[in-house]
Parts: C-alpha cells; sequence; structure tokens
C-alpha cells in the first residue's frame, strides 16, 4: 500500500491506517481524501485483519478539518465535485465489514469530525476537541457531517453543534453519544487497540454481520431492519465458528475461532 499522506501497519489481527500530515495538523486536502478511498477498498479486498484503526500523527490533531488553501479556490462546481470525492471516501470506510475504530488524539474538527463519525467506534482521549465549525467560514460540512452527527447524537444535539459552531470536549462528546471511550491525553491508540482486542476475541463471522445488521438495519424501516437481521442470523447458523462456539460454550472452555 504505497501513500504519501498516509501510513498503515499490521499486527496481530489489528490495522492502523494513520493520517500522516502533522505539520498541517493532518488536514484533508484532496490527495489524502484519494488515499483515504483507495486504502480502504484495498483493505476490504483482504483478510489480513479483523479491526482497523484510524488516527491521526502528532500529538495535537486527528484531523483537524479540511485544507483552507484548497477550499479558498473552490467555485460551486469543483466544491461539489469535491464533497462528492469525500462523502465517497468516507462511505468506503464506513462499508467495511470489519469494525473500524478512530483513535481520536487531539483535534477532530470540521473533515475530521465527518471523518472520524464514518468510523464505527470513536475512542478519544481526555484532551480531544470536535466540532463542525464549517458555519464560521461561511461554509456547511460536506462530508456527510450533517447526517451522520444527526443519526448517532440525535437532530437537536446535532443542530446545535452544527448551527452554531460549537466544539466540544471528550468527556461532554461521551455523555452525549458522539464517542464511546475517553482515555488520559497520549493513551487514544493505545485504547482504541484495547477495544479492538476485546473485538477479535468474538467469532470474526458473527462481529462482521452483526456490524453489517445495526449499520444497514439503521438505514431500514425497523420491520425490514428486523428482517434483514434474521436473515443474517439463519447466515451465521451455517458457520463452523457458530458450532465452535456454542460447544465450547458447553465445554466451559475458551472458543477457536478459524472465521469458516
Amino acid at each position: 500500500m504505497k501513500m504519501e499522506n498516509l501510513t498503515y501497519e499490521a499486527k496481530d489481527g489489528i490495522g492502523v491506517l494513520t493520517v500522516n500530515r502533522p505539520d498541517r495538523l493532518n488536514a484533508l486536502n484532496s490527495q489524502t481524501v484519494a488515499e483515504l478511498e483507495a486504502a480502504a477498498r484495498e483493505i476490504a479486498g483482504t483478510n489480513d485483519i479483523g479491526v482497523l484503526i484510524l488516527t491521526g500523527a502528532g500529538p495535537k490533531a486527528f484531523v483537524a478539518g479540511a485544507d483552507i488553501a484548497e477550499l479558498s479556490r473552490m467555485t460551486p462546481m469543483s466544491a461539489r465535485r469535491t464533497a462528492d470525492r469525500g462523502q465517497a471516501a468516507l462511505a468506503a470506510v464506513e462499508g467495511l465489514d470489519i469494525p473500524v475504530i478512530a483513535a481520536i488524539n487531539g483535534f477532530a474538527l470540521g473533515g475530521g469530525l465527518e471523518l472520524a463519525l464514518a468510523c464505527h467506534l470513536r475512542v478519544a482521549a481526555e484532551n480531544a476537541l470536535m466540532g463542525l465549525p464549517e458555519v464560521g467560514l461561511g461554509i456547511i460540512p460536506g462530508y456527510g457531517g450533517t447526517q451522520r452527527l444527526a443519526r448517532l447524537v440525535g437532530r437537536g444535539v446535532a443542530l446545535e453543534m452544527i448551527l452554531t459552531g460549537r466544539k466540544v470536549g471528550a468527556q461532554e462528546a461521551a455523555r452525549m453519544g458522539l464517542v464511546n471511550r475517553v482515555v488520559d491525553e497520549g493513551q487514544a491508540l493505545e485504547g482504541a487497540r484495547e477495544l479492538a482486542t476485546a473485538i477479535l476475541a468474538n467469532g470474526p463471522l458473527a462481529v462482521s454481520l452483526a456490524l453489517r445488521a445495526t449499520r444497514d438495519g439503521l438505514e431500514m424501516p425497523q420491520a425490514a431492519g428486523e428482517a434483514y437481521e434474521a436473515g443474517l442470523f439463519g447466515l451465521v447458523t451455517a458457520t463452523t465458528d457458530m458450532k465452535e462456539g456454542l460447544t465450547a460454550f458447553m465445554e466451559k472452555r475458551r472458543p477457536r475461532f478459524t472465521g469458516q
């Protein structure tokens, strides 16, 4: 995986994809967005890892936002294309059938928060600061932030953040359900690894199907979502992992899942 603005490493079933522009607080320029989409699609085509962690390089920022210099040169047509490309990249991240955890190690603003929202779970360091401040620049979120934030924390809470541009710290973000866990400053990646390890202890096929049932089902009416869940429940019972999990439970031992 050759990239200029991202780095990737995989170990013990966990992949770590890092936005590596610390001199620009990991801002999302067009090249970085393109690399994010390419990386997500490449990871989707492999079975090397069971969980992906997304984070930012350096101690200050997860991703501090979009590249303002690029934004300042946009026309209505180029802005629409930029939003479309950004949304496609984040959809590729969200669409992965393995859990994706954002390790928010500092600023996650604008496009940075939108990227974190595209992840399935979020671990934030105590010093993290999150928000969608675009209206203060005379623009609006363009990478799906208005949609994902409202679905995650509710319309009223989301609208307050979006319309005022107010930023929230890690503890407030946890109270509103924006992040799953808060850890000490400098420990976001380690906290994400701990969460990833807990996930990896379970049946990988079951984890993938449970993720799909929740993610995709939320886009359906409840009755359709429950029917979708039932179909996936039937599918998972055909796996060797299901038989191993139930047998291990009855034999009072740890299951040995193989992903089959």
